[in-house]
């Protein structure tokens, strides 16, 4: 499928030559800057040199006073206390967060994780009623919580406080619990709105130690945790966000916990500078799929185990989880790819909408993904459980999916999301209607650029450009993620050196090794995954655009500067 590049616009050239000439870079690496908004020599060192200094006073947090008074109240009185998150990642390290540092200080400490498919999001009534068997008083709940306004009311009429730690936009109404930390509270002022939840309850435990006198680097400890979180609940890198990233995969590289040091072995990243990408697409996925597969409280385990037999046995258990829902994420997306295949009606649509009683109801949301990278449209997929149909849905950049499905409103038992991710239920009898009325929404609102995948490049640069100094400097921009995505370059008229390969188990990929003969003799080596298609025409010897980003590959004990190319132009043919 064809991409648009799409060139951002340079920043202002005024901003760009100060930067450029106060920090000893070239013109490139100061547009960068200013495309992300540093336009200050001070502002640019914040950036290339993140402090835990900068981060913000916690007590700055509406009710952040109140929670950490029920808190001391819980410690003093050894009080049993639950520890509440959700299943996937963010609520997973939220809870082992929490429950690492208490344990030490509430001897009746207990965390709970509610079951994928048998309680589903958010408080369960099941937790409210083993947090009452249990004579728990106090509740920690992160990560989720912030629209429970029934079920806080039910548990504060049991007798049971809550102190909610969450990130999720929240409804009109807040819940009337001992305290609701969230940011996204409109009557909060706290300065950062993008804290991921297991950040929020950072948050609280920070405010803790400042007012009980904590040795700070207790708190720090419990970074690499931190940066899991934001990394797999893809919240914006900036702000103190990117400050708990850059101190977190710092603690992840040198001394990570035994549970997450356990899972970097199984990832494969031992020797590794672990990234913030590695954490997308090797740890994460593991700590997920004991969600997905049987059940997140073994994520929480694995990350609070302090017995090195323990940690390997759980560990073992959770990659074959994950090998699991590999197995499964490819089969079904396989099966999902061939209903539309083998169904003319679904060419032409705007919209992608499937259904299998038999998908397994962990990998819909995955399988929902790769279906919209593949065919580029806003994409449903919903399967059987507990006699309704229920999935989940993604969508291209800038539809709100969330408000197209909100438009079928009456015909869901009920959903939830944002404008790019959503969850649905509905009867399995209202599929034909709803597939229905979503194609018709979508083919309504939906534009021609929306269809199309656009890639946006931060820069067009000569390959000359890219220097050992450039490098240096690139790499400083880390850790990346939403809001400071790693950039993009774009090169006209390179060639083949001719020596280019296809490789790879089926030669799907291609091996560049690439020239510019009008400006340098040098090769430079890149790596194109997935676009073999494109050798014959490259191995002719016709020049050809690359849009890339630019890393360092180790081969053989020998570290270079690789360029992994994302597109190739059209322009070969």
């Amino acid at each position: 499928m064809d991409k648009i590049w799409n060139i951002k616009t340079q920043g202002d050239a005024n901003v760009i030559k100060h930067l450029s000439a106060a920090l000893n870079v070239n013109m490139v690496i100061a547009n960068l800057l200013a495309q992300r908004g540093i336009t200050s020599y001070n502002q640019a060192k914040s950036f290339f040199r993140p402090r835990l200094s900068d981060l913000h006073d916690p007590f700055l947090m509406k009710d952040m006073d109140k929670a950490v008074a029920r808190l001391e109240q819980a410690i003093e009185n050894q009080e049993k206390v639950m520890i509440y998150g959700d299943y996937d990642v963010d609520g997973t390290t939220s809870v082992a967060v929490m429950y690492q540092f208490l344990r030490s200080r509430i001897k009746n400490l207990d965390y709970y994780i509610p079951d994928r498919y048998s309680e589903g999001y958010g408080i369960s009534p099941q937790s409210i009623d083993y947090a009452s068997e249990q004579n728990v008083s106090l509740v920690i709940v992160l990560d989720c919580g912030i629209k429970a306004v029934e079920k806080i009311k039910n548990a504060k009429d049991r007798g049971i406080d809550f102190i909610i730690c969450d990130h999720h936009n929240p409804d009109d109404v807040i819940p009337d619990a001992v305290a609701v930390l969230d940011a996204k509270r409109p009557d909060c002022n706290y300065p950062f709105k993008e804290l991921s939840g297991c950040g929020v309850g950072f948050k609280l435990l920070q405010a803790y130690t400042i007012k009980n006198d904590v040795p700070i680097v207790e708190l720090y400890d419990l970074l690499d945790m931190v940066v899991v979180s934001i990394a797999s609940d893809i919240v914006p890198v900036i702000g103190e966000n990117r400050v708990l990233a850059y101190y977190g995969l710092r603690k992840l590289n040198t001394n990570p916990s035994l549970g997450l040091k356990t899972i970097i072995q199984l990832s494969g990243l031992v020797g590794q500078n672990i990234s913030v990408s590695d954490i997308v697409f090797k740890i994460g996925p593991r700590l997920n799929a004991s969600g997905r597969i049987e059940h997140g409280k073994k994520s929480v385990a694995i990350m609070v185990v302090t017995d090195e037999e323990e940690a390997i046995d759980l560990g073992n258990e959770i990659n074959s989880y994950n090998e699991i829902r590999k197995t499964l994420d490819r089969d079904i997306t396989q099966e999902a790819l061939d209903m539309i295949a083998h169904d003319p009606n679904q060419e032409n649509r705007k919209a992608t909408v499937l259904y299998n009683r038999d998908w397994h109801k962990g990998v819909v949301g995955i399988v929902a993904s790769r279906l919209t990278e593949h065919y580029y449209r806003p994409t449903v997929i919903l399967t059987e459980s507990n006699g309704l149909a229920t999935g989940s849905a993604r969508s291209v950049k800038d539809f709100d999916l969330y408000e197209a499905i909100g438009s079928c409103s009456d015909l869901l038992e009920s959903y939830g999301g944002h404008m790019y991710a959503a969850g649905l239920t509905m009867k399995i009898d209202n599929i034909p209607a709803f597939t229905r009325r979503f194609e018709e929404i979508v083919a309504k609102q939906i534009t021609e650029q929306q269809q199309t995948e656009m890639i946006e490049v931060d820069a067009k640069i000569q390959l000359s450009d890219i220097t050992p100094k450039f490098y240096r400097v690139l790499k400083q921009f880390a850790p990346f993620g939403p809001h400071n995505m790693t950039p993009l370059f774009v090169t006209e008229n390179v060639l083949d050196a001719g020596t280019s390969r296809c490789v790879g188990r089926q030669l799907e990929h291609l091996k560049l090794d690439l020239v510019e003969p009008t400006l340098t003799s040098s090769v430079f080596q890149a790596i194109a995954f997935n676009q073999a298609d494109h050798y014959e025409a490259i191995s002719q010897g016709l020049p050809f655009d690359i849009c890339y980003s630019i890393a360092e590959n180790e081969f053989r004990g020998k570290t270079n500067i690789q360029l992994y190319v994302r597109d190739i132009s059209a322009k070969l043919y």
